[in-house]
C-alpha cells in the first residue's frame, strides 16, 4: 500500500510501500503523480535498480531525453546520465560538476522537462554525515509572494534562456573538465524563449519560471529594465523560506517537478569522497496533455502545498 509522508518543510515527501524495481501500479503512479506536482520532491528511499528499471519508471511520467552535450551515459542506455567525481584508468567515469547553482533544468529547451528522476548508488560522508545534498525552493511559494505589480509586469512576459550560459559558468570553476560547446551542440540547443509566469497542468497553481542559470533577459524588455527585474527575481526565488535540502542516503530515488521548482546540487564534497548518481530527464510531452493532467490523484485539501 502506498503512503505519502509530507516533509515539515516548505515542499517535499517520502513515499512508501513501493518496490520500483518490480513496477508502479497503475493507481500507485497516479497518487505518486499527484504528490509530485503538490510537494514537488518525492522520495523512494531503499530502492535497488538497474539501468532499465530506473528507465522504465522515469518514463511512466513521460519521455526520456539524451543529454545535448552527450558525454557521460549507462552503456547502452543514452537515457541514463552518470553523475560522478569517481575515476577509472585516469578518466572521470560521469559529469563531476552537474547542477552546481540554481536553475531549472531545461528551460533552455523549446521542449521543456517535467522531472527529473535520480538514483543514489555512492553517497559521500564526513564525520558521519551525508555530503553533496541537494537543495530546492518553491517557485509556486515564489510567484506567490510577489507583489501584485509585478505579477502584472510579468503576466505575458517571456524570457530567453540559454544553455551556454551555465555551461560557461561551469567552465570558469577551478578544476572544471568541461570542454566548451561545440558548434554542432549549439546549433542543437540554441536560445528559446520561455514565458516567465506557467499554469501548472496538475495543480493549476501559478509558478515563476525564470532561473538564474539560463534566464538572460526578458524580450522586449530594455536591457536595463531586464537586468534589473531579474536581478529582483533571481534573489526573491532563492528567500530561506521558500527552501528545501534534501539530504541523500544510499538507495534513494528522488524525483522532482521542474515546472514548480529550481534546485541546486551542493559540491560540499571533495574528489576523494565518492559519489555515484544516475538520472535520467523526463520530458514534458505528456504532462501538457489534459487527458494525462486528469490522471493524476491530488492530496486532499488538508495536504500542506508548497
Amino acid at each position: 500500500m502506498i503512503a505519502i509522508e509530507p516533509n515539515d518543510a516548505i515542499v517535499g515527501a517520502t513515499v512508501r510501500g513501493l518496490d520500483l524495481a518490480a513496477g508502479v501500479p497503475d493507481e500507485a503512479f497516479r497518487i505518486a503523480l499527484g504528490a509530485l506536482s503538490t510537494y514537488g520532491v518525492l522520495r523512494f528511499p531503499g530502492q535497488s535498480l538497474d539501468a532499465p528499471a530506473l528507465k522504465a519508471f522515469a518514463s511512466r511520467f513521460g519521455s526520456l531525453e539524451v543529454n545535448v552535450a552527450n558525454m557521460f551515459y549507462e552503456p547502452g542506455h543514452p537515457e541514463v546520465m552518470i553523475l560522478s567525481n569517481m575515476r577509472k584508468d585516469g578518466k572521470p567515469v560521469g559529469l563531476s560538476d552537474a547542477g552546481q547553482d540554481w536553475h531549472t533544468d531545461m528551460s533552455y529547451s523549446a521542449e521543456i522537462a517535467f522531472a527529473n528522476v535520480l538514483y543514489g548508488i555512492h553517497i559521500p560522508h564526513r564525520d558521519g554525515q551525508p555530503l553533496g545534498g541537494t537543495e530546492f525552493a518553491s517557485m509556486y511559494a515564489a510567484y506567490d509572494t510577489l507583489p501584485e505589480a509585478i505579477k502584472h509586469r510579468l503576466d505575458g512576459a517571456t524570457a530567453t534562456h540559454d544553455f551556454n550560459k551555465f555551461w560557461e559558468e561551469m567552465r570558469r570553476r577551478p578544476g572544471s573538465e568541461r570542454p566548451p560547446l561545440t558548434e554542432e551542440q549549439r546549433r542543437r540547443k540554441p536560445p528559446v524563449s520561455q514565458p516567465m509566469v506557467l499554469t501548472h497542468p496538475i495543480t493549476g497553481r501559478r509558478a515563476l519560471y525564470a532561473n538564474p542559470g539560463y534566464a538572460i533577459r526578458i524580450d522586449g524588455w530594455t536591457e536595463g529594465e531586464s537586468a534589473e527585474m531579474l536581478s529582483y527575481l533571481f534573489a526573491h526565488q532563492v528567500r530561506s523560506e521558500f527552501r528545501y535540502v534534501h539530504r541523500w542516503t544510499e538507495g534513494d530515488v528522488l524525483i522532482w517537478d521542474n515546472l514548480c521548482l529550481i534546485h541546486n546540487a551542493w559540491p560540499d564534497y571533495t574528489a576523494d569522497e565518492h559519489r555515484l548518481i544516475k538520472r535520467c530527464q523526463v520530458m514534458a510531452d505528456q504532462v501538457f496533455d489534459p487527458a494525462f493532467a486528469r490522471q493524476a490523484i491530488l492530496p486532499d485539501a488538508s495536504a500542506r502545498a508548497a
